[in-house]
């Protein structure tokens, strides 16, 4: 399967990663993957809504796998089991993080 995703003519391969705390990260880098990628940063499917040290977490596991330059940052596959409060909420805090986690990078 991840050579059928690799083999994509896609510039940026968006993931469900966030469940398997970035493991597929790895899968992605031994059959070596250059593309970017966005892995997922939070799991959409709790109603719970993350908080940015979370966020950075996951961003912080993604990064020791994937270079800052291919690194995109999104939430898990889409926001429609969440409700509109829920998903404002959460995107609020992954684009905080991620500003937190640039702002370390500099």
């Amino acid at each position: 399967m991840i050579g059928a995703i690799a083999a994509l003519d896609a510039d940026v391969t968006s993931i469900e990663a966030a469940r398997s705390h970035m493991e597929v990260l790895d899968d992605l880098n031994a059959i070596g993957f250059a593309n970017a990628v966005g892995p997922g940063v939070y799991d959409i499917h709790s109603p719970r809504v993350p908080g940015t040290a979370e966020i950075e977490n996951s961003l912080a596991s993604a990064l020791k796998a994937v270079d800052a330059q291919r690194l995109w940052v999104n939430p898990d596959c889409g926001l429609k089991t969440r409700d509109t409060g829920e998903v404002v909420e959460s995107l609020r805090n992954m684009v905080a993080a991620a500003q937190t986690m640039r702002e370390q990078l500099v």
